[in-house]
């Protein structure tokens, strides 16, 4: 819960707004959450996707789920109480560079329709794109070159998602990439093209 502290006074309304920054960068900020099992592709496409945006003169930031899991949630474990903590942290962080004018491409599980409800309703549903990078699991588990999934399987990773921990598919994304027969350049293109107007100043 929010410490209820009356000595934080908060500066925003004195600062440069998100449409000034908008305006400076030649771009609108939206934050692309992908979430998919463990394996799916999402790392891998967010990796390209940062890649095209910026040949095309876009100012983006990648959040990864092992990148920010050893630094800013590294006192976080996976149990359900810490999970929403972490994509809590993450929105919040999202937001930032929301405010400050930044393509933000969030690569997470984020397993629940609750969890990514939690982290669009921070983000601001007028700025959060949801991609459901959906491979099965028989693909993601021949993808895993960590070997996690054999470890989950073995019972050395607990709650981990598509084993021992639920996966809940998105109702209503906003765009959803079949990985198991796209490629990550296919993957990319239908990302660009989807949020190309919620991007172009």
């Amino acid at each position: 819960m929010p410490i209820n502290n009356k000595n934080i006074h908060p500066i925003h309304d004195s600062l440069l707004n998100k449409e000034e920054k908008e305006a400076q960068l030649n771009q609108k900020a939206i934050t692309i959450w992908m979430t998919g099992l463990s394996g799916s592709g999402k790392s891998t496409i967010a990796k390209h996707l940062e890649r095209s945006l910026s040949n095309n003169g876009f100012i983006t930031k990648v959040l990864d789920g092992d990148n920010v899991r050893i630094g800013i949630c590294n006192n976080l474990d996976f149990s359900t109480q810490d999970r929403i903590e972490n994509i809590r942290r993450i929105s919040e962080i999202s937001k930032l560079f929301i405010d400050g004018g930044i393509i933000t491409i969030n690569s997470f599980i984020s397993p629940t329709i609750e969890i990514r409800k939690m982290a669009k309703d921070i983000i601001g549903p007028e700025s959060f794109f949801e991609i459901f990078v959906d491979a099965d699991l028989e693909t993601c588990e021949k993808r895993d070159v960590k070997g996690l999934y054999a470890k989950a399987r073995k019972g050395e990773i607990k709650d981990f998602t598509g084993i021992s921990a639920p996966f809940e598919k998105p109702i209503n994304a906003d765009l959803v990439l079949d990985t198991n027969n796209l490629t990550v350049s296919q993957s990319v293109e239908k990302i660009i093209t989807a949020i190309k107007n919620k991007i172009t100043y």
